[in-house]
C-alpha cells in the first residue's frame, strides 16, 4: 500500500513539474541571452554572467579574427595555407585535413563555419598569427577589447580543456561583432556543401551545417552551434525581420532540440514584442556650422554611424534628440573628425550617443583668401 502511495505522489510531481525551468520564459537551459543587434540592448537574460564551457561557439571568435584580418589586408580569401601537423591532429569534428596539404583561407573559413571543423579553425589561427600560441593571445586580447569580462580561451576550437570558459552575455558580445561582417552570412546560412581535401584533393567531404534553424526559421542570419559532454548543447542564433535583428544565445541545454527550441522561443519573444526604429543612417547630414579663417565658410556634420532605437510595440514614449556641437572648432579639420554628437533618449533614458563628423577636409584660409573676403564684405555692406 505504501509503495502505491509513493508512486502516485511521484507521478503527480512529474506532471506538475515536468522539468526544471528558469526565468519568466520557462527556459530549461542553464544560461541565455536575447540581444538587439542594432543597439546592443539586452532584451532578456538568464544567468547571463555564469562562466560555462562554450564548446564550438568558441569558433565565433576564431572566425571574427579571420574576418578582421581580411578587412585589414593581413590575409586574403584566396591566400593558400599549408596545413601543419598540429592542425591536422585535431580531434572531434573535422574535415580530415592532411599535414602538408594546401587550402585557401576561404575554404578554411567555410569548413570552420559550416561543419565547425576543428582542424580548419586551428589552421586559420596559425595563418593569421603564425602560431597557435600567438593566436590564443590574440583571441583573449580581442575578448577584452569587446568587454568580455568573464571569458578565457585556451584553444581556437572549443575542444574540452581546463580553464576554457565564457558566458552567455560575452557570447552575445562577440556574436554582435561578427554579424558586422556580412560576407560571412552566406557561410553561416549554408546548409550543405562539398569540399575537396587531402594533398591530392581526392577526398570529398560533405559539410552539413549543424544549425537546424537555417532551414526553417524565418530571417535566420547565423551563427554557430557547439556541444560537448561538459558544455552541453550551445547555440548562438541570429535572425532579422525588417529592421529588427536579434541574437539569441543558449548555453548548457540538456538536448540538441532544447537549444533550438529555446533559441526560437527567445527570437519569437523578441519579434513579437519589439520594434527597431531607424532614426538616422551613416552619412546623413545633421547640421551645417560656420567656421572662421578656413578655406570653406561652413562645415557639414554627418552621422558617424546608423542610429537605431529599440522600443516595445505597445510603447508610446517620445524619442528625443539632442545635438551638441563642440566649442572652438578651428581649421585644419580632416574628413571624419568628430566635431559634435547627437544623444537619443526615450522618456528621459539615454539610448544612444553618436558622433557627428566632418564631411569635408578643411584647410586654414590663406592671407589672400582672407583679404578677398574682407573686401567683399566691405563692399557688400555699403
Amino acid at each position: 500500500m505504501k509503495k502505491k502511495i509513493i508512486s502516485i505522489v511521484l507521478i503527480v510531481s512529474l506532471v506538475m513539474f515536468p522539468l526544471l525551468s528558469y526565468g519568466e520564459l520557462g527556459l530549461r537551459s542553464k544560461s541565455a541571452v536575447l540581444m538587439d543587434y542594432n543597439t546592443g540592448e539586452i532584451i532578456y537574460s538568464q544567468n547571463e554572467h555564469e562562466k560555462l564551457e562554450p564548446a564550438s561557439i568558441t569558433k565565433i571568435m576564431t572566425l571574427l579574427l579571420a574576418m578582421e584580418a581580411i578587412d585589414s589586408g593581413k590575409i586574403r580569401m584566396q591566400d593558400e595555407v599549408v596545413i601543419s601537423e598540429y592542425a591536422a591532429s585535431m580531434g572531434g569534428t573535422q574535415i580530415y585535413l592532411e599535414a602538408g596539404e594546401v587550402q585557401s583561407i576561404e575554404n578554411l573559413i567555410r569548413a570552420a563555419t559550416i561543419r565547425s571543423a576543428n582542424d580548419a579553425a586551428v589552421a586559420l589561427g596559425e595563418a593569421i598569427s603564425g602560431s597557435n600560441e600567438a593566436f590564443l593571445k590574440l583571441m583573449n586580447n580581442r575578448a577584452k577589447k569587446l568587454g568580455m569580462k568573464n571569458t578565457h580561451f585556451i584553444n581556437a576550437t572549443g575542444l574540452p580543456t581546463d580553464n576554457h570558459y565564457t558566458t552567455a552575455f560575452d557570447v552575445s558580445l562577440m556574436s554582435r561583432e561578427i554579424l558586422k561582417h556580412k560576407a560571412l552570412y552566406k557561410y553561416m546560412t549554408t546548409y550543405m556543401e562539398d569540399l575537396l581535401v587531402g594533398r591530392n584533393k581526392d577526398d570529398t567531404q560533405t559539410m552539413v551545417n549543424t544549425n537546424k534553424l537555417i532551414r526553417d526559421y524565418e530571417g535566420i542570419t547565423g551563427i554557430k552551434t557547439g556541444s560537448t559532454n561538459a558544455a552541453g548543447y550551445c547555440l548562438s542564433a541570429s535572425a532579422m525581420r525588417g529592421e529588427l535583428h536579434l541574437i539569441a544565445v543558449i548555453m548548457n541545454a540538456e538536448t540538441s532540440n532544447d537549444r533550438f527550441n529555446e533559441a526560437k522561443k527567445l527570437l519569437d519573444y523578441g519579434f513579437a514584442n519589439y520594434n527597431s526604429l531607424i532614426l538616422g543612417r551613416k552619412g546623413d547630414l545633421i547640421s551645417t556650422i560656420p567656421i572662421e579663417k578656413a578655406d570653406l565658410r561652413s562645415i557639414e556634420l554627418v552621422l558617424e554611424r546608423d542610429i537605431y532605437a529599440l522600443s516595445k510595440k505597445e510603447g508610446k514614449g517620445d524619442i528625443q534628440k539632442e545635438i551638441t556641437i563642440f566649442d572652438n572648432i578651428k581649421a585644419p579639420i580632416l574628413k571624419g573628425d568628430k566635431l559634435g554628437e547627437i544623444v537619443i533618449s526615450l522618456e528621459g533614458k539615454e539610448l544612444d550617443r553618436v558622433g557627428l563628423i566632418s564631411m569635408n577636409n578643411v584647410k586654414e584660409a590663406g592671407f589672400l583668401l582672407l583679404l578677398k573676403r574682407t573686401l567683399t564684405n566691405f563692399i557688400s555692406s555699403k
